[in-house]
């Protein structure tokens, strides 16, 4: 199957894409790291780092769907960026000149977080835009896999580069590639349809839960939806315990768990190359439902972890499975949800999408974080691991085929009439 070309234009979004999420790899918990590393942080401020600034890095975003939805989003994807790349930039300077504090970092996370919903609900908005309608598939697999592949390449390299040059080396290459996306996005050629009118009240209630009633009004969206937010919520918040349980428990060395983590995301690779050739030979609907549920059956696994060479190949083999289920699913979900959101709601219902994940993520590791304390990391990994395995049960139910429709719509008019004079019994 050959290569589908999109244009020019998507090939510039997709290299701003490239950069910054390998900027990201690269700097893939740094922040954490730094509050270790340079300000001598205890496991209470680092989770906090972890799970609040992000938190409240959505309710910033809150405001900012309105925002975005009526105005062109390339400018406001550039502005984007060009506030990552300050707030990344700052922690290197107040390093530099030794003022870096945890308030800093904590305030960086946060406007990072919000920075990122809002370019999100944007470029994708823009992405709808840009490409035909039958190319989303093929658009949305290409981030997909640009995705996991900077996870798989970035973190590792990353490590290196911190032990060679410093603990702030990927901070710095965190904020140029923000820089570098803007830079992409502006080279973008061609007339950017206007937006809708603005609404004249954007804080208002209802311009601010758009989003949120077009999905839970939408059936097969508010199923995605709610089962979306959880099973990512649950899987992220292993990630924590996981480490403590390798890297304390079990005594792994830092290698191995940067391998164990690291090797699987070529998985994303294949999942997402896959996208588009499952749906088209097995339907979307058995990809939610099929795909859908594979990626919630293999968490469980995390808890049969022992030590040595077994115990790693357990973790990869575990982590590739969900991987792969991941990546197919994604690209499929992230087109189905632009081509059953109006072209007005796309920024607003993206928003309400990211918001309702970040914070499922920050709720449900601090939840873990509380329960391995009290039971230790094993316990609370086996609470999610099961807790995962109902996330299927709110998939959504397979649509009815239009000729089946049809056919019950046929029946019931050549169904013989009642008579006029016949009344309904009173109930």
């Amino acid at each position: 199957m050959g290569r589908r070309a999109l244009g020019r234009p998507f090939g510039w979004l997709w290299a701003a894409y490239a950069v910054s999420a390998y900027g990201s790899g690269l700097g893939f918990g740094a922040l954490p790291l730094l509050a270790v590393l340079v300000l001598d942080a205890g496991p209470a401020e680092v989770s906090a780092l972890s799970a609040v600034g992000p938190a409240v890095g959505a309710l910033i975003a809150v405001p900012l769907a309105p925002w975005v939805e009526f105005r062109r989003k390339r400018p406001v994807m550039i502005g984007m960026d060009l506030v990552r790349f300050a707030a990344m930039a700052s922690v290197p300077v107040a390093y530099a000149f030794g003022l870096l504090g945890f308030v800093q970092l904590l305030a960086v996370s946060a406007v990072v977080a919000a920075a990122k919903i809002a370019f999100g609900a944007a470029s994708g908005a823009y992405l709808k835009a840009l490409v035909r309608r039958e190319d989303l598939l093929v658009a949305n697999a290409r981030f997909e896999s640009t995705n996991w592949s900077s996870i798989a390449v970035g973190p590792p390299l990353g490590g290196a580069a911190i032990g060679v040059f410093g603990p702030v080396t990927t901070v710095v290459a965190d904020a140029l590639s923000y820089l570098l996306s803007a830079l992409g996005i502006t080279a973008i050629r061609g007339k950017e349809d206007p937006p809708g009118t603005a609404d004249r009240a954007p804080l208002r209630a209802g311009a601010l839960l758009a989003g949120w009633r077009h999905i839970f009004g939408h059936p097969v969206l508010r199923a995605l939806y709610l089962n979306q937010i959880l099973v990512g919520g649950l899987i992220m918040a292993t990630e924590p315990l996981l480490a403590v349980l390798l890297l304390r428990g079990l005594g792994f060395p830092p290698w191995q768990y940067g391998l164990a983590f690291a090797a699987p995301c070529l998985g994303g690779l294949i999942g997402s190359r896959l996208a588009r050739r499952v749906v088209a030979r097995y339907g979307r609907d058995r990809v939610f439902r099929t795909v859908g549920t594979l990626r919630a059956v293999w968490l469980i696994g995390l808890v049969f972890v022992r030590p040595g060479v077994v115990g790693l190949v357990t973790v990869m083999a575990v982590e590739l499975a969900i991987i792969v289920n991941m990546s197919l699913y994604g690209p499929v979900l992230s087109t189905y949800r632009l081509e059953h959101t109006p072209k007005h709601l796309v920024a607003r219902t993206l928003t309400a999408w990211s918001i309702g994940q970040q914070a499922s993520i920050a709720v449900l590791t601090a939840l873990a974080g509380l329960l391995a304390g009290v039971t230790g990391p094993r316990t609370a990994l086996a609470v999610a691991g099961v807790l995962i395995l109902g996330t299927p049960f709110l998939l959504p139910r397979r649509e009815r085929a239009p000729r089946q429709r049809l056919r019950r719509t046929a029946r019931l008019r050549c169904a013989p009439s009642r008579p006029a004079t016949r009344r309904p019994t009173p109930r």
